[in-house]
This record gives C-alpha cells, structure tokens and sequence, in this order.
C-alpha cells in the first residue's frame, strides 16, 4: 500500500517572518528596561497576547530570542542607513550621511545600545558581539568605495584595515559617549565636528607642509 503523505497547512514564509518581528519588537524594549536575566519570556507573549508557547514556537529559548533580538536591532540600522546613502555619489558625500544616520539612529534608539551591552556582559562565551558581525560584512563595500577614492586623488593611500578601524573607533566611542553622558549638541553639528577632524586632522596647512618635506640626505665625512 501506497504510504499516505500528511498533509497541513503550508508554511508562509512572510507570516512567520512578520511573526517574527512583531515578537522581535515588542522583546527589545522589554530586555532594554529589565535586562536579561530578570525578563521572563511571558512578559514578552503578554505584550504582543499570545501564549507563551507562541513565542517557544518561533524563538526556542531566551538566549535566542534576546540575540535574534540584538541582530534586529543593528539590522534596522543598516538598513536606514542603506536607505539615507540613496543614489548618493562620492565616498565623501555616503561617509557624512553614514556617520550622521549611524549617531541619530542609536540617539533615537537607546534601547539598542542597552542591548548592546547586555550582550557583552551576558554571553561573554561568544566570540564576536553582533555589532561586529554585522560590521565584517560591511566592510567590503567600503573597501571598494574607499579604493576608488584612492584611485581618484580624493582620499590618501591608506591602509583599509587601518582606516577601518580609526572610523568604527569614533563611531562607536561617540555612540556609548551620548547614550551614557547625554549630548550637548545637535547629531549633525555633532557630526560635522567628527569629520572637520577625519577629513582635515589637526594640524594647520604650515605644520602639514613642514612635517612632509623630505630629510635632508645624511653627509658622511
């Protein structure tokens, strides 16, 4: 005899990933204002009127919902900034509004830095943060943009890495900077300050200009 195939309903993928994000949304304001330990997966279900059970069927246990969490957070960050780069020409031009979008986000979303640091402090056992995560797999179009402006004369020949890093250096060291000390300027004065420095340095033209002529040749008697 033929085996009878059990048939049900057939999974819709966009229903269980718009599920998803509505448990998603209401979960990172409550790991915000609780933390992690002290929030029970029932206050979670209770804020969207589901059952407990419910949230057990797409997310299988806390950890995973407070990390899946996490990841949507810094997802919607790169997604706004994807969207406020637009059709944006020049690697100059996509850094300001990137840097702009990045610092306005978190200021509009403290939640997401508390979450942030909940993850570090609670799943010291990960060997990278979500945060960075994301941040490896941007990078690649930024080398690319980056290389260009090289090509181009508009950016000097610096290593990418390097150049890499001093950016998420500023970037991040500003974004916990406003979330635990409170800002006393504007984002985008704020970011005009950041890249006056990043594009001009320093330095005045006279000192610039002194430290790069060349050593005379050393004479040997």
């Amino acid at each position: 005899m033929r085996a009878q195939v059990k048939r049900g309903r057939p999974r819709d993928e966009d229903l269980i990933a718009k599920r998803q994000g509505e448990i998603l949304d209401a979960a990172i304001p409550i790991f915000a204002r609780h933390g992690f330990r002290n929030t029970d997966v029932e206050r979670v279900a209770s804020a969207i009127g589901v059952g407990k059970g419910t949230i057990y069927r797409y997310f299988p246990s806390k950890r995973e919902l407070f990390l899946k969490a996490v990841d949507r957070g810094i997802r919607k960050l790169h997604e706004r900034v994807d969207r406020a780069q637009g059709e944006r020409c020049g690697t100059l031009d996509q850094m300001q509004v990137s840097f702009q979008t990045y610092l306005a986000f978190f200021d509009e979303h403290p939640e997401v830095v508390e979450l942030l640091i909940q993850e570090r402090a609670e799943f010291k056992d990960r060997k990278r943060q979500t945060y960075f995560e994301h941040r490896e797999r941007q990078l690649e179009r930024w080398r690319e943009r980056c290389a260009a402006s090289v090509a181009s004369g508009v950016m000097r020949d610096i290593p990418f890495p390097q150049l890499a890093d001093f950016s998420n250096f500023v970037l991040y060291g500003a974004m916990f900077t406003n979330y635990f000390k409170g800002r006393d300027k504007s984002i985008a004065e704020q970011t005009r300050e950041i890249l006056d420095i990043v594009w001009f340095g320093m330095l005045s033209d006279a000192q610039r200009a002194r430290m790069a002529l060349p050593q005379a040749p050393e004479v040997r008697p």
